[in-house]
């Protein structure tokens, strides 16, 4: 089985966009998601090489430090 690694947000603010989609190959550094917050934009990238399996976050939605945003599998 697969390891699945969780990405999350590392602030409290907007879903922006979403720059990834499920399936997609990614690799350590690629920016998945950009979180707005006190009209600042911030990329949320990734930590491991890996794909996308699941993408719990939605567009323009509130999201808290420490919410899950995008799952992938090593």
């Amino acid at each position: 089985m697969r390891k699945r690694h969780n990405v999350k947000a590392h602030i409290t603010g907007n879903v922006w966009k979403i720059t990834t989609v499920i399936g997609a190959e990614v690799s350590e550094g690629d920016t998945l998601v950009i979180m707005e917050s006190m009209k600042m934009e911030m990329p949320v990238e990734s930590e491991i090489s890996g794909r996308v399996v699941e993408i719990p976050a939605k567009e323009g939605t509130p999201a808290q430090e420490g919410q899950i945003l995008v799952i992938l599998e090593e």
